[in-house]
């Protein structure tokens, strides 16, 4: 049986108190820097992927621009990633299509740094990879965010699938 995932919505909201303490227990500790709240499960409206600015508060570049950080989707997309994930999907899709994929997010990104800004900058595409796919929650979360990403479209899509679920078995 396919574990279900609770809807969600897209949203561009400034996080609440409640929601600055739900995402500091969700990361394990308080947010480095600012962020809004770009999708929220729709049922409790608890934030499923946050937006981080491009800067931490302490001027330290934050590569990673969308945080899947929500439950159940967080576990489930680690499931699928520990199933090789990663590698399946720079098989199946290719790396010139997640290079493209890299360019258009680091683009939104850089185009948030402030005006001016001559400091260090984040590096590289999603989740702050130069090449292939590091890591499949930020590339789901940012395709959640309403990101065109096809590798998010692959997760969601094997998720869909049930490879996030907790009953399957490899083999």
């Amino acid at each position: 049986m396919v574990d279900p995932l609770p809807p969600t919505v897209v949203v561009d909201d400034e996080p609440t108190e409640a929601d600055v303490a739900a995402v500091a227990k969700l990361l394990g500790r308080p947010p480095g820097g600012a962020f809004t709240i770009v999708v929220r499960h729709v049922e409790d409206g608890s934030p499923v992927v946050i937006r981080n600015e491009p800067l931490l508060d302490d001027g330290r570049p934050m590569p990673t621009r969308y945080w899947l950080l929500g439950e159940p989707e967080r576990t489930m997309v680690s499931r699928i990633e520990s199933r090789g994930g990663v590698h399946r999907v720079e098989d199946e899709i290719g790396l010139d299509v997640i290079a493209a994929a890299h360019d258009e997010y680091r683009a939104e990104r850089d185009a948030a740094l402030p005006e001016g800004w001559e400091g260090p900058r984040p590096s590289a595409g999603v989740g702050g990879t130069r090449v292939g796919v590091k890591c499949l929650h930020a590339h789901y979360g940012w395709w959640l965010a309403g990101g065109d990403d096809p590798v998010g479209r692959w997760v969601a899509d094997h998720l869909a699938a049930g490879d996030g679920d907790r009953e399957r078995i490899d083999g």
